[in-house]
This record gives C-alpha cells, sequence and structure tokens, in this order.
C-alpha cells in the first residue's frame, strides 16, 4: 500500500495587523524524506502517521508539512503556494495511491478565504479522486462545519486542551485508513454544531463540566457498536469566520443514521450546559491579579503561575509592566518575543548591561515596549527537542535568544515566537522552574498538563490583547453574533 502525506497548520488570529508570511511557514517547513526523518517518533500527528504506517508496512510519500502555531492570518500568496505543492504532490502520483493521511489546524484564515482548511481538503480530494480515503486530522480548536470535511473520508480531532495526545490523533487517523484500505470497515462521517463559542481560556478538558463530554467522547466508540471515532472541537472564537465555535464528528461503519443521532445527541448535550462552560471567577483584572500574586508568594511553597491567557504573538508586556512597577523579584517571563532585543542582546555579550525597549511590538493592543536596563545573562543560537507531554520530541528553533535579568526579573527573550508550555524554557537555560516565586506563561490552556501538579497556585490574568475572555470585546465581522453573554449562542 501506498499512502501520501501532507500537512499545514496555521491557528489564525484574525484580528493581529501582520499576515503569516510565505517565509514564516517555510521556516518551520519540511519536505520529501525529510519529513519523515523529522517526525518520526515524536508525539505530534505527523509522528503518529508515520509510525503507524512504519508499523503495517506502508510505503510512504511524504509530500510537505509546515506548522506555525498561532499567528496572524495566512498571507494569500503563502497559502495558494502550499496548496499547489500539496495538490502537485498528490497529481505525481495519480493512481498509484491508496491512501492519504493529512494534518490541518481547522482554523486557519487569509485575507480572501474563511475556510481554507476545507480548500485544502477539497485541492486534495480533486487531486486524488473520488474514490481515494482521504483521513483528515485537526486541532480541537478547530472551527469546521459540514463544507470543511464533506470531502475527507473521515475527520479526527485532538481529544484533550492540553494537546497531550497529538501523537494519538494521528495514530487513531492512521489505523482507520489502514482499515478502510484492507476493506475492514467503510467509514461515513457527520457532523453537529451546538452553536455555542467560548474563549480559549474556557476551553481546557480538563475544566467542568467540558471533562464530562470529552470523556463520554473518548468512551463512546468502545461501548457503541459501529462507531469508530468521536471527536468534539471546541473551536477558536479569535478566528472571525462564519464557523466558528464547538462541533462534534461521529465517525461509523457505514451507518451514517448512527452517526448522526450520536454527533446531535453530543451536540445538544453541550448546548444545554453552555451557561456552565463559562467559568467567570477564573479570571482577573490586571492590577488586582498581580497585587494578589506578590502577597501570595510570601506564604506559597511552590511558584505561583501568571498567566496572561490574552497574548497572541508571545509579546504581551501588560503584565511584565506591572511586575517592573510593583518592584517585583525572583520572577521569570519565558520566551518573549522580540527579534530585535534578542539581537541587540548577542551582538552586546554575556554580561554587559544594555538598555532595551522590550516587547509589545505585534500590535497595539500588546502593550507597547517598555524601557528597560537589562543585564545579559546567556546569548546565542538555540535549537532544543521538547521534553514536555505535549509534542514530546519535535524540534524547537528559538533562533537567536537572550536570557536577561532587569532588576531580578528573569527574561529570555527569542527571535522566533514559541509559547512557554513546560519546562523547556527553564531546563534548556540550566535554570529550574521551583527556583522561581512568579512564573509568567501566556499559554491558554496547553501549559496546564505540566504547571498544574507544579505551582502552588495559577492565577489567571485578563488583558486586552487579542485573545480576550470577552469576546465582546473583538471587532468580529463574520463569526455568529451574539445573542446573549457570557456565552455566545447562534444556534
Amino acid at each position: 500500500m501506498k499512502v501520501a502525506i501532507a500537512g499545514f497548520c496555521l491557528e489564525s488570529v484574525s484580528f493581529l495587523p501582520n499576515l503569516t508570511t510565505r517565509e514564516d511557514f517555510k521556516r518551520n517547513e519540511s519536505r520529501g524524506s525529510e519529513m519523515v526523518g523529522h517526525h518520526r517518533g515524536t508525539e505530534t500527528v505527523l509522528g503518529g502517521f508515520i509510525e503507524i504506517c512504519e508499523r503495517e508496512g506502508i510505503e510512504m510519500v511524504p509530500i510537505v508539512s509546515t506548522s506555525v502555531g498561532a499567528a496572524g492570518p495566512a498571507a494569500d500568496d503563502a497559502f495558494d503556494h502550499y496548496c499547489q505543492v500539496i495538490g502537485d504532490g498528490l497529481r505525481a502520483y495519480h493512481g498509484s495511491l491508496d491512501g492519504v493521511l493529512l494534518d490541518l489546524h481547522g482554523a486557519c484564515t487569509t485575507p480572501t478565504r474563511l475556510d481554507p482548511d476545507g480548500d485544502i481538503v477539497r485541492v486534495v480530494r480533486n487531486a486524488v479522486g473520488p474514490d481515494v480515503p482521504v483521513m483528515l486530522a485537526l486541532d480541537y480548536h478547530g472551527n469546521l462545519d459540514a463544507s470543511t470535511i464533506s470531502d475527507a473520508t473521515a475527520t479526527f480531532g485532538y481529544h484533550y486542551s492540553p494537546h497531550i495526545d497529538m501523537g494519538d490523533t494521528g495514530r487513531r487517523a492512521a489505523e482507520c485508513l489502514v482499515r478502510t484500505m484492507r476493506g475492514e470497515i467503510s467509514p461515513v462521517t457527520a457532523i453537529a454544531r451546538p452553536g455555542v463559542m467560548v474563549p480559549s481560556i474556557f476551553s481546557a478538558t480538563t475544566l467542568h463540566p467540558l471533562s464530562i463530554f470529552v470523556a463520554r467522547s473518548v468512551e463512546l466508540p468502545h461501548n457503541t457498536p459501529g462507531l469508530l471515532d468521536v471527536s468534539i472541537f471546541a473551536g477558536f472564537s479569535y478566528a472571525d469566520v462564519p464557523n466558528c465555535g464547538f462541533s462534534v464528528v461521529v465517525v461509523a461503519d457505514g451507518d451514517r443514521s448512527l452517526a448522526e443521532r450520536t454527533a446531535i445527541d453530543l451536540s445538544e448535550s453541550i448546548r444545554q450546559a453552555r451557561r456552565e462552560l463559562h467559568i467567570p471567577g477564573l479570571v482577573r483584572n490586571l492590577e488586582d491579579g498581580v497585587a494578589y500574586v506578590l502577597e501570595r508568594t510570601k506564604s506559597a511553597k511552590a511558584p505561583v503561575v501568571l498567566l496572561e491567557h490574552a497574548d497572541r504573538m508571545k509579546d504581551s508586556t501588560h503584565v511584565l509592566r506591572e511586575l517592573i512597577r510593583k518592584g517585583a523579584s525572583n520572577a521569570a517571563v519565558p520566551f518573549l518575543w522580540d527579534p530585535q532585543s534578542a539581537a541587540a542582546a548577542c551582538e552586546a555579550g554575556v554580561g554587559k548591561t544594555i538598555h532595551l525597549n522590550l516587547g509589545g511590538r505585534s500590535s497595539p493592543r500588546s502593550g507597547g515596549p517598555i524601557p528597560v536596563e537589562a543585564r545579559v545573562l546567556q546569548a546565542g543560537e538555540k535549537r532544543y527537542s521538547v521534553t514536555g507531554t505535549m509534542g514530546r520530541g519535535a524540534e524547537v528553533d528559538l533562533g537567536p535568544t537572550a536570557v536577561l535579568d532587569i532588576g531580578g526579573i528573569i527574561v529570555s527573550v527569542t527571535t522566533n515566537p514559541v509559547t512557554a508550555i513546560d519546562e523547556d524554557p527553564f531546563i534548556q537555560f540550566g535554570m529550574r522552574v521551583e527556583d522561581f516565586a512568579i512564573i509568567v506563561l501566556r499559554s491558554k490552556t496547553h501549559f496546564r498538563a505540566v504547571y498544574e501538579p507544579l505551582a502552588e497556585e495559577i492565577v489567571i490574568i485578563d488583558t486586552p490583547d487579542w485573545g480576550p475572555a470577552d469576546l465582546k470585546t473583538l471587532p468580529y465581522r463574520h463569526a455568529p453574533t451574539a445573542t446573549s453573554y457570557p456565552f455566545i449562542d447562534h444556534a
């Protein structure tokens, strides 16, 4: 059997002013046999694809893979380029492919497209024809409707956020493909949408009642004859698209009625719990939250996490500015994205004291640069392999990076935007999480897998950046209109 593999992943924050360019995608691109070597053994979707293909003796046709994470919309020319690469790569093997494994995010946008992920699936289907099975793996935060996935044979989403099961999702999709190619099953797919949107901070699958629905989605295929897979997608509320919000996708073995009933039932359960999905007490305002943390650290036995969750480009300065204003020390701010400051620190060298305008450059909402005097503790190129639970083994390239001491606040400044979600931002620089009283993170849910057991407490701060807890502050043009709040209900 011969199977093509391709991936194109971007979580688009529609409101960010800067587009994600072809150069940004190129930085994280791999092609051909390099793809297999790069992703083999990693707990990623592609790593899961590769593991099953190699286990089953399947000949892989790796085309292209690139992933940028969360950023501004994809530039149209960048999106068109990768569509062409994927389409041309598949057409080159026309008539000889037995299946396709496709890794997309599900929340990509471009200036002229509101459902680019669905467009890619259509490119794949047109290239391979109607009979070749195409298995689609998507991020839990994907926005999708029937049109998005109609050209895929079956669709699979991460079950959890933090995304500790990316590798498992790849394996689920690949195993379904193998069974389909062997004629053991005939997958059919149904989707239902409950008409609910939540900010990402409330999409953590450890939170009640979402945890109940996720557990049910995992258990259903094991307990229901004929069901092959069930995925809940929380959607991504910072992509301004008509299909924004929750969805439920069910894959059954030839029984479309079973798939539809299951999807509708689970979707309706989510809709009924829509008010409980919003947890207003989880979020504090900036000044009160920082003041609380400074007081809390006086008795804490472990670090307190200050979560600047509304940050979208890893460069928000709201919390850092407040910590400096209040004279905080023994605090860590890992992976602040600021190529200019990283370059200046690397040029100055270790041991030098320099003046910088630090961070806050991605948009006016990010807080603006902070004038600081900083001592350079470490400086240079930095690459490493992830040791944490999410994406273990994947390669991270921070580019030129500096570790700065700003009056007792340790800030690592990177050239490439990477979210700090595990202990690597400390381990890779010879530091320890437990040596700090305060740790500032900019994640939404992914930090929880590592920091819930490590931290004395997690204090979530809402700031006016482009990922706020209050979705009514966003200038939506395409997403369903809120008819009530704290939840957004558009059914």
